[in-house]
């Protein structure tokens, strides 16, 4: 094929086209994946075992929301509920590491967590995250100004819980001065879910009571991390898809001899625009596969690496692919076949002596 003689003819400018593609690629997958996997992680953590979740009204952000752990008790005797648990999360320095995720959480939760290795910790014990425990040494560990000792290692489906320390709610509640983050309720089926809002919300007036999806996307770090990270990535490929087409332009701009002799031989304008239309198109779909592979071996390798202690992770969805492959195309194929189309239009004497000057 006429398109992959042209791509091995140039075989330096095609290695620049295809590396300037590839990395353009790779910062919009690494960084709206890397955002959309922290999302996905906490949101998880959320919904887990919970249809409902109470919080404390008029609250910025959930790390500082206290709510009554004694609600519990009322929240139960309602019909339709199947089961409740408060959880008290917050971050404090664990040990030698600056900073860890703390989850202070009512007894009924613990079997949430996965033993690795001990028991679960009672009152002035705490379970280490496996990626944690493999950094901390000893019995025993302090955890902000209190020390705790160590009943033994828990392994979880979310990854940044693995970089954290349970504990039990009570101590936590003195380590953050609050009774309770918020009180996560199962409904027996989930058609009850609404009503049991509803007779939740009458239990006090300083809760926000909210379904945990709605809950989800209505919060509010959510959607700073989710516009943030669309920004960035967004800028971030835009600049490099122009950097893409300029290259394209130049490299289009330096083949105008090639383009003049083809065209003084007797081929079409037609001709000329389908091959570097094949060419590109080529070029650009290697470029993003290559991408892709590279971006999800990059995503699969980060929850593995203990500095970063699970706390980032990366998920890519089907529709980001897609958007991404669509933009790649069109922007590489506007690079190239508008100097193209240019060129052709003009006198094959005038291309070979512009390309000669």
């Amino acid at each position: 094929m006429i398109a992959f003689k042209a791509l091995r003819k140039n075989p330096f400018k095609s290695f620049l086209i295809f590396s300037s593609i590839t990395i353009s690629v790779m910062a919009i997958f690494l960084i709206s994946s890397i955002s959309q996997g922290i999302i996905g992680m906490y949101s998880k953590m959320i919904k887990t075992d919970g249809d409902i979740i109470i919080t404390q009204k008029g609250i910025a952000d959930n790390f500082f929301s206290n709510v009554d752990i004694k609600l519990m008790d009322s929240i139960n005797k309602i019909k339709h509920v199947n089961s409740s648990y408060a959880m008290i999360v917050g971050a404090s320095p664990v040990g030698h590491i600056p900073i860890a995720g703390i989850y202070g959480v009512s007894a009924n939760h613990l079997s949430h967590y996965k033993l690795s290795k001990g028991r679960y910790p009672k009152r002035g014990e705490v379970l280490l995250g496996k990626t944690l425990a493999k950094q901390l040494h000893g019995r025993s560990v302090n955890v902000g100004n209190k020390r705790f000792r160590i009943a033994g290692s828990y392994t979880s489906d979310i990854g940044f819980e693995e970089g954290g320390v349970v504990m039990h709610i009570s101590d936590a509640g003195k380590l953050f001065a609050r009774s309770a983050s918020y009180i996560l309720v199962a409904a027996s089926n989930p058609s009850f879910t609404d009503e049991l809002v509803k007779n939740i919300s009458l239990l006090d007036d300083d809760i926000n009571v909210k379904t945990t999806s709605s809950f989800v996307q209505e919060y509010n770090q959510f959607k700073i991390i989710s516009n943030s990270s669309f920004v960035i990535s967004t800028l971030a490929f835009i600049m490099g898809l122009m950097g893409i087409a300029s290259i394209m332009s130049m490299i289009v701009n330096s083949r105008k001899e090639e383009f003049g002799i083809m065209r003084a031989l007797g081929k079409s304008r037609g001709f000329i625009i389908k091959n570097l239309f094949l060419e590109t198109l080529i070029m650009s779909f290697l470029a993003y596969l290559v991408a892709l592979i590279l971006s999800l071996s990059i995503l699969s390798l980060l929850p593995h690496i203990e500095t970063l202690q699970g706390y980032v992770n990366g998920s890519l969805s089907l529709i980001t692919a897609s958007y991404v492959l669509l933009a790649t195309v069109i922007m590489s194929l506007v690079g190239a076949l508008i100097p193209a189309w240019l060129a052709a239009k003009t006198d094959p004497v005038l291309l070979i002596n512009q390309a000669s000057s």
